[in-house]
């Protein structure tokens, strides 16, 4: 019996099959066979694959649907490249997975990139099949395209097979990952950012590389690969799951966190996966449109970029027509066409009848995400006990900071009248002095110099300001060309030589030219670019918020952790507790996993706790969509309280990862590197301040009158639910609207 009924999928575009399936089905098979992978070893007997498993397989099938348009000689290459992917997935599972074998699986995959050779290099003979067929394949692709797509294809290849370590620790661990950790990991080690490169080729379209690092295509990219994987976990759960033992799997990941059934864990995996797949709509049809725009973009590159577009469309309605038919998977009820269509009429102009079926569960959640109504009255949220294993410190310098921060605010014009909102400006003195930015700085940055910590202290408050100033400024008047010019005008005040900047036209300007000043002179060029990097990033990432408040969207789930993380401003804020430190952690270390998820996991319990403490601000008096509480209210259809508690049980999760990282992670990267005495000391203070730097923002919060509602009543200002200039307008949004006229007669 298969272990849960499979979901209805949402399916917006039909699968097509390639006219040259046949030719690329005997291809593969005589290809596989010359590269040694029919005949090659299980350890304990017998082999991998053999002729008749890899034609059950069908993998010719799978490439002619995700790739229905592409010419034979392509189709056989693309069809090569999956019949070497799952075989290296299936081999690595029999030699080292099975038998937890560490140490000989680093040695495997150490020696398999090797044949991923830049020009002019020879790779080594080959020592198995797999090894045999990456050296060919290589050969046959990578001379056709740009140094640009190489570099993106080697970083791809490269993660699908080293972060197969990560799987293999958690299957020897007996860990199983928490939903955040998995979607990201999964993204790395799943493959799917490595099919849509290979989309790549086979459209003939390559991403140019002045757009291919931008929201709009990285989104693209991650939704795909998101949604293929979501799916593959859905159809694999019985294979991978219950037959070979392993826990890499959503549905498990799901059924664990959550605490449900087996088949409700499947059913909110395909929640994500639509939600998912309509991100990627969104980006497509809105975000992709302005971004080729903004570039000036020439036609011949639109068009390759719209086919890329198309081809990973292709790319989920193949893959899912190959799901439902090969033998791999668990498909039971999944026969073509069955799963995900709905009722109702067909035909030319019929698509909207379709979509308004009460059956369209895609339709509903489109709407519930773009139907919220702003500054409901929500009340105090209450608050759980946080768990927080490490203690504060707190800056002896602390009141001398306190003294210091509310005089720059003032000479920098924070308190002064802002055009667009009410007269006094958007903060007051006695407001600054609640907020108590430098009780933050002095907990997060304990070890500063006087200096040191006055700096900490005010780019606390010059980022909390512009995070207040864009929604007010700019969100009310639904005016994002000013925004997006506000934002432009930003960088010419972080010059990298620390030279001459603009004259500032306004507090987010004059703050941040006196900040950049006071701050780039130390460091060295990159640490100024990747600290002015970390400054854009959470600048742009406010364009992203109002462009939510304007479409009235809720955010997406995973777009919105990950943006999150940018609108914070953790990577700024983390940076502050390191000024006092001049050691660099060598680039290479930081990209590793271990270093990557470490701050990552501190990010999310940050940003999660400011959401939960700042919960009726920003939804009752703010009118503003993006915190995640709301976000999951809006995702799973639950009620506040209920959505606290799954925030609070993410943070909670994330921190225990966190606590994982530092007692297994960090020890395993200090060998697996032979780092010396210093580098260790160094990783090992890295750490030391994350955990400061979450304990003290918990604290912080606790303590800071910014998210009471005394002090929002206090100060509210205009934008209450009278206040119609702050809500949605356009067609669809006159319900909303009637709906916050209610609510605002009903609370006086």
């Amino acid at each position: 019996m298969q272990a849960f009924a499979l979901p209805d999928f949402y399916m917006p575009y039909p699968a097509r099959i390639n006219p040259y399936l046949e030719r690329s089905r005997e291809h593969s098979a005589t290809w596989a066979r010359r590269m040694g992978m029919l005949d090659a070893p299980k350890p304990a007997g017998g082999v991998v694959w053999d002729e008749a498993a890899l034609a059950k397989m069908d993998y010719a099938l799978m490439c002619a649907y995700t790739h229905p348009d592409c010419d034979g000689p392509t189709l056989d290459l693309i069809t090569d490249w999956y019949v070497w992917v799952f075989f290296f997935d299936d081999h690595f599972l029999e030699h080292f997975k099975h038998s937890r074998d560490l140490p000989g699986a680093k040695a495997y995959l150490d020696h398999l990139e090797l044949f991923m050779t830049e020009d002019g290099q020879t790779p080594p003979e080959p020592t198995n099949a797999a090894e045999a067929g990456l050296r060919d394949l290589w050969e046959r692709t990578v001379p056709a395209m740009s140094q640009g797509w190489r570099r993106r294809f080697v970083t791809s290849t490269h993660n699908l097979m080293v972060e197969s370590m990560w799987e293999l620790d958690n299957i020897d661990r007996g860990r199983i990952a928490n939903p955040i950790e998995y979607v990201q990991m999964r993204r790395r080690v799943g493959g799917a950012p490595w099919s849509a490169n290979l989309v790549e080729y086979a459209a003939g379209a390559e991403i140019p590389d002045d757009l291919a690092g931008t929201r709009p295509m990285r989104v693209l990219s991650d939704t795909f690969s998101d949604a293929v994987h979501l799916r593959n976990d859905l159809f694999s759960y019985q294979r991978e799951v219950q037959e070979e033992g392993e826990n890499s799997n959503a549905v498990l990941v799901f059924e664990r966190f959550f605490g449900c059934s087996t088949q409700e864990a499947a059913e909110l995996v395909n929640d994500l996966l639509t939600s998912r797949l309509q991100q990627f709509e969104d980006t497509a049809l809105i975000e992709v449109p302005a971004l080729l725009a903004e570039h000036a973009v020439p036609p011949h590159e639109q068009i390759g970029v719209a086919a890329y577009v198309k081809g990973l469309q292709d790319w989920q309605s193949g893959g899912h027509e190959w799901h439902a038919r090969s033998s791999r998977y668990m498909n039971d009820g999944a026969a073509s066409g069955s799963v995900g269509v709905l009722g109702g009429p067909t035909g030319l102009g019929t698509s909207a009848a379709r979509l308004l079926s009460p059956a369209s569960s895609s339709l509903r959640r489109r709407l519930r995400q773009r139907s919220h109504v702003p500054f409901q009255p929500v009340g105090h949220l209450p608050l759980p006990d946080f768990h927080m294993p490490y203690p504060i410190r707190v800056s002896p310098h602390l009141d001398a900071a306190r003294r210091h921060a509310v005089g720059w605010a003032r000479r920098m014009g924070m308190f002064d009248s802002v055009p667009g909102t009410e007269p006094g400006g958007m903060w007051d003195e006695r407001r600054f002095l609640g907020f108590d930015f430098a009780h933050c700085a002095a907990m997060i940055h304990a070890d500063a110099s006087p200096e040191q910590l006055n700096l900490s202290s005010d780019w606390l408050a010059w980022g909390t300001y512009g995070d207040d100033y864009f929604p007010l400024v700019f969100g009310r008047s639904r005016d994002l060309v000013a925004a997006k010019l506000c934002d432009e005008r930003l960088p010419a005040f972080m010059p990298l030589d620390a030279g001459a900047t603009p004259e500032p036209a306004n507090p987010i300007e004059r703050g941040l030219a006196d900040l950049w000043r006071r701050t780039a002179g130390p460091m060295s060029m990159p640490a100024r670019r990747q600290f002015r990097q970390a400054i854009e990033d959470m600048t742009s990432a406010w364009l992203w918020e109002l462009a939510n408040e304007a479409q009235n969207r809720v955010p997406d789930p995973v777009d919105y952790i990950e943006m999150r993380r940018r609108t914070f401003g953790s990577d700024m804020t983390m940076s502050l507790a390191r000024l006092a430190h001049s050691e660099v952690i060598p680039p290479e270390i930081y990209q590793t996993r271990t270093m990557r998820e470490l701050d990552t996991a501190a990010h999310d319990y940050a940003a999660f706790t400011n959401d939960l403490f700042s919960y009726q601000k920003e939804i009752e008096f703010g009118g503003e969509i993006h915190n995640l509480v709301l976000v999951v209210e809006n995702f799973l259809d639950v009620d506040r309280w209920t959505a606290r508690d799954i925030v609070t049980d993410l943070m909670t999760a994330r921190m225990r990862q966190f606590e994982h990282i530092v007692a297994n992670g960090l020890p395993a990267l200090f060998e697996e590197f032979a780092l010396d005495e210093q580098s260790r000391r160094t990783l090992t203070r890295h750490a030391d301040d994350l955990k400061e730097w979450m304990s003290g923002i918990l604290e912080w919060h606790r303590r800071c009158a910014r998210y009471t509602e005394a002090e929002l009543r206090c100060a509210r200002t205009p934008g209450t639910p009278a206040d119609s200039s702050f809500l949605p307008t356009g067609l669809g949004t006159s319900a909303v609207r009637a709906v916050a006229a209610g609510n605002s007669m009903g609370t006086g």
